[in-house]
């Protein structure tokens, strides 16, 4: 499956962000998507993930509380809602999907093989 995220863009700190991860097949309930991020110098992290029917979720502590993860499968989309945004989220995001016969999450990069192209996210203090 192929995936493309898009929503980046500049926002100021506190401000809000969804961010879109379309899947090029209709069949994204076959999949477990992920969500990462990479900041300027700092390795690669989670952010959260969900899972195919979309009834288990994981939210990195650092997310937790302000962004919320969803899917909408009819419409081939997973989201990622980012609220009260701070400088220190700025980063590329990434979607990610793995195929999936289980309602479990995955939480490591290493666990998903395909990713799509990141959409960048830049918070101004």
């Amino acid at each position: 499956v192929q995936l493309q995220a898009s929503g980046g863009g500049l926002v100021q700190t506190g401000g809000s962000l969804r961010l879109s991860c379309a899947a090029s097949e209709p069949t994204l309930s076959n999949y477990v998507i992920g969500w990462f991020r990479r900041a300027p110098g700092k390795e690669r992290e989670v952010v959260g993930a969900i899972s195919r029917a979309g009834t288990r979720t994981y939210v990195a502590n650092s997310a937790k509380g302000r962004f919320t993860i969803s899917r909408d499968n009819a419409k081939n989309t997973a989201y990622l809602d980012m609220n009260n945004l701070k400088p220190d989220d700025t980063a590329v995001y990434f979607c990610a999907a793995r195929h999936s016969v289980t309602g479990s999450v995955y939480n490591t990069a290493d666990q998903y093989n395909n990713w799509g192209q990141g959409t960048l996210v830049t918070v101004s203090s």
